[in-house]
């Protein structure tokens, strides 16, 4: 039996967040030991890993700020999570709407952590594709991490969730 206040759902989104953080700083962990900045190992014509760093946020937004961005978006990071666990708390039952956002906060913590500990983000997966070439220089989509993918996805399933209220109430 749930105790009052408490969904007994939170605990698993929760540690569905918590294995977000886990893989993304794993995996960041393997690259730092395996690559030096700026290394980059092809696997095929259009993805590679490399090691790529960002002071600041999503394309690079704000890396060239002094330095106050790195607690600006750990801060963010932080009061976005509090507020997610809110939201999960307050509806509890929604259950594509609570994964989404245990994905954005795993996401959202991952970075936070790379911030706190190293000053940046530490991103290596990357993609490159000739019709993203009159966007980005080369056609490589800027690198990206797991937490990134986790955000993303949070944010996907969101919008899926919202069009699905919006159909159930029509």
């Amino acid at each position: 039996m749930a105790r009052a206040g408490r969904s007994p759902g939170l605990a698993l989104w929760l540690a569905l967040a918590a294995l977000v953080v886990l893989a993304d700083q794993l995996t960041k962990t393997l690259i730092v030991h395996s690559f030096q900045l700026g290394d980059a190992r092809p696997l095929t014509s259009w993805f590679a890993l490399v090691r790529a760093h960002n002071p600041g946020a999503a394309f690079s937004f704000l890396a060239g700020a002094s330095g106050w961005q790195r607690w600006f978006f750990a801060g963010l990071g932080l009061a976005a999570s509090a507020f997610i666990v809110w939201m999960m708390r307050s509806h509890p039952t929604q259950k594509l709407f609570c994964f989404a956002v245990s994905m954005i906060m795993g996401g959202a913590l991952g970075n936070v952590i790379d911030r706190l500990l190293h000053g940046h983000v530490i991103d290596f997966l990357q993609f490159r594709f000739d019709l993203l070439a009159p966007v980005f220089r080369g056609g490589y989509f800027p690198a990206f991490n797991l937490a990134d993918s986790a955000i993303t996805l949070g944010a996907f399933c969101l919008i899926v969730d919202e069009i699905r209220r919006v159909r159930r109430a029509a």
